[in-house]
């Protein structure tokens, strides 16, 4: 059966953003541990955009325009390349409350649709195969890409797709995963002829592949039937916002499951850790991730919240080939903020969207 998937590297413009919205909120987190907050940005070209507000119980004196050119510093947007966040302008419109923020964080207020998923092992992040290797493929470019990078200097700007074709395991013999296509597309800086370029982010690519390879036994990598595909449409000189606009949220199929799996109502980045479509659905992966430890292949569940009500007006689960659900997981609103609390400082790298590849994150490992 063949699988995709698909992500996108930290320096692609709605990245940006999910960085920038998440950023500003771990600064709230530091000004005031219970917090308030929902943000959302966009940019094109030197123009970036805030809006949405905060609640701490002292003031937020952050510079908001000084948090967006350090996140683009960070990612890769420095003098030289084509969009150099030195040159944002940043027209800031979050509204900075000073009052108690628990007048929104302590109860549900808002209604949501919330999906959880897990499956395979912790091989696989617990995440589908082909999900697992783009986000590995992503974490390669980036690193590649990043200073003392084998391609420093290149991108920040990327995408990528996988194709896998899955055989799963049959009687006594094993799952194979083949993997037909590779395809990345990768913003380049000038000078370099398109040839040598492919070839240097190809060996990121057969390195990823192989390393992925020798690491599981179901990984069944032969490069002659193998293709790899990088920038085929040409050379890509102007990335970021440079040659398209972002926005927060925009994203969300890479940052949950991947295309295999039902979306639930809301995005992630951008919204504190107490907002019911971020702390419903990190609390949700955990749940499925202990299903599947305790027995199921795959688990999904479905939660439906509405405002002002503290419990699910309904719990779904379905299981793929067996399993139950978790007989010591709650689902009320004091049980999810239990999963988030302590964890603001994920903010600072969240945006990037790894919310469900990290296996450092409470809600991406059983509970000991």
């Amino acid at each position: 059966m063949i699988r995709t998937s698909e992500a996108v590297l930290r320096g692609h413009p709605d990245k940006f953003c999910d960085q920038i919205a998440d950023r500003i909120l771990y600064h709230a987190y530091e000004r005031d541990p219970e917090a308030y907050g929902q943000i959302e940005v966009g940019v094109w070209s030197d123009q970036v955009f805030l809006t949405g507000s905060t609640a701490t119980r002292e003031p937020l004196e952050t510079v908001f325009a000084d948090v967006v050119r350090t996140v683009g510093q960070e990612t890769g947007y420095t003098p030289g390349n084509s969009t150099d966040a030195n040159r944002y302008q940043v027209h800031d419109h979050v509204c900075r409350q000073v009052r108690d923020p628990r007048e929104w964080t302590q109860h549900i207020n808002d209604q949501s649709v919330v999906i959880g998923w897990a499956g395979y092992d912790a091989a696989t992040h617990f995440l589908s195969p082909e999900h697992f290797l783009a986000h590995r493929l992503r974490e390669s470019m980036d690193a590649a890409c990043a200073f003392g990078g084998y391609l420093e200097g290149h991108g920040p700007d990327g995408k990528l797709i996988v194709h896998l074709d899955e055989t799963p395991p049959l009687r006594d013999k094993p799952a194979v995963w083949r993997i037909p296509t590779v395809l990345v597309t990768l913003q380049q800086k000038p000078g370099l002829p398109l040839m040598d370029f492919q070839g240097a982010a190809m060996s990121v690519v057969l390195e990823t592949l192989r390393s992925v390879a020798d690491a599981d036994s179901r990984w069944c990598f032969d490069r002659s039937t193998t293709r790899l595909l990088i920038n085929p449409n040409g050379p890509f000189y102007d990335g970021g916002s440079n040659s398209d606009n972002g926005q927060t949220g925009r994203k969300p199929v890479m940052d949950y499951y991947g295309p295999r799996i039902p979306l639930g109502g809301g995005a992630l980045s951008g919204k504190d850790l107490s907002h019911i479509d971020r702390a419903g659905a990190y609390a949700a992966r955990r749940a499925c991730v202990e299903a599947v430890e305790r027995g199921a292949k795959e688990a999904l569940v479905r939660l439906t919240y509405a405002p002002g009500i503290p419990t699910p007006l309904d719990v779904t689960w379905s299981f793929t080939d067996g399993g139950r659900p978790p007989t010591d997981i709650s689902f009320d609103f004091q049980s999810l903020l239990e999963v988030t609390r302590g964890q603001w400082r994920s903010l600072r790298d969240s945006g990037r969207g790894a919310h469900f590849f990290d296996p450092t994150l409470p809600w991406n490992s059983p509970r000991l």
